[in-house]
């Protein structure tokens, strides 16, 4: 297993307030893409929907059967009700969730392009911008197994940078596996890029799970390999290293390393495909299934989006992911999901 058993609380007893599993903190928008491949200069009519680093891995979480709640703030406007109503859905529990009566929600657009989809984010003084430590007294916080945040919300404020430090860092909410996703986006650091290397170095230190890719891990801190990323860490978090259609990398807390290959799998659109490998990770550990499980688990559900413009997986069937995580080695180097 990624984290040993005695880090991992055992499930909030039957009639507590909730049954979230998981609680993702973070920020979420309304989302306006297009409805096929092309430009989004060149389109009529976009489609509305929702997301988020955070809340994308609380909808895997759910589309993969477990308890997941999102926490944040949206603005109390026509599309906070949007990412709230699509949420709760998608069975994510949002009745935590502050609504702010001045700020607006957040908005990206998609556009996509023949190296991807771009996005253009307006989160400018949004009413995510201003989630500070408070949040941390909520009770949801403390009936989890597992906080999850990523370096998103550190790079949006001053207020933001300090509720994921009062979590991760200094443990405000004790008892929950807290996991990091680095997921570093540089345009969120420009008032202070010298900024972003150590601080989010700093959060993935103290966390009990980092997940990063090792192309930002290399832009980040210069490391080539896993390894190095390990070996830059230390022994304290257990570590995923994504390298996308490659294969990812495991590094326990007791050093044991694992490495799982990617399978092929149809490209649609990869916004939200990290955030689902977060969520098959997550999942797993939730289940208290082998790490090389888990790497699989994440690789199927990232595929799952992968194959959609939505940034969140469909609902998974789990019969068909049991068949492919009883898989041998060999016959899953040689699967195929196109």
């Amino acid at each position: 297993m990624l984290i040993p058993p005695q880090l991992s609380p055992s499930r909030p007893p039957s009639g507590s307030a909730s049954t979230a599993d998981v609680v993702c903190v973070g920020e979420t928008m309304a989302v306006l893409g297009p409805v096929d491949a092309r430009p989004l200069a060149h389109q009529r009519a976009l489609t509305l929907a929702v997301g988020g680093a955070e809340s994308n891995v609380a909808c895997g979480l759910v589309a993969l059967g477990h308890g997941a709640a999102w926490l944040g703030r949206v603005g109390d406007d026509p599309l906070g009700r949007r990412v709230l109503d699509d949420l709760a859905v998608r069975g994510v529990d949002v009745s935590a969730v502050e609504t702010d009566p001045r700020r607006p929600t957040g908005v990206y657009f998609k556009d996509p392009g023949p190296d991807g989809t771009g996005t253009y984010y307006y989160r400018r003084d949004s009413a995510a911008a201003v989630m500070g430590p408070g949040l941390a007294d909520l009770p949801l916080l403390a009936r989890a197994r597992v906080l999850h945040l990523s370096g998103i919300t550190a790079a949006l404020s001053d207020s933001c940078a300090e509720l994921v430090t009062h979590l991760v860092s200094r443990r405000a909410v004790p008892g929950p596996v807290i996991s990091f996703d680095v997921n570093y986006r540089p345009a969120l650091w420009r008032r202070r890029p010298a900024d972003a290397a150590p601080v989010l170095m700093g959060l993935a230190r103290d966390a009990d799970l980092v997940l990063v890719g090792r192309d930002e891990a290399e832009t980040l801190w210069g490391t080539r390999t896993p390894q190095e990323v390990r070996d830059l860490l230390g022994p304290g978090p257990a570590l995923v290293v994504k390298d996308a259609g490659y294969g990812a990398t495991a590094f326990g807390a007791d050093g044991e390393e694992t490495f799982v290959p990617t399978p092929a799998a149809r490209v649609v659109e990869r916004v939200g495909a990290g955030d689902a490998f977060a969520a098959g990770c997550l999942a797993a550990l939730l289940e208290g299934r082998t790490t090389a499980d888990g790497l699989r688990l994440g690789h199927l559900a990232a595929a799952a989006t992968l194959s959609t413009r939505e940034d969140v997986p469909p609902v998974l069937i789990r019969d068909a992911l049991e068949r492919h995580l009883a898989l041998d080695d060999a016959a899953w180097a040689g699967l195929s999901l196109l």
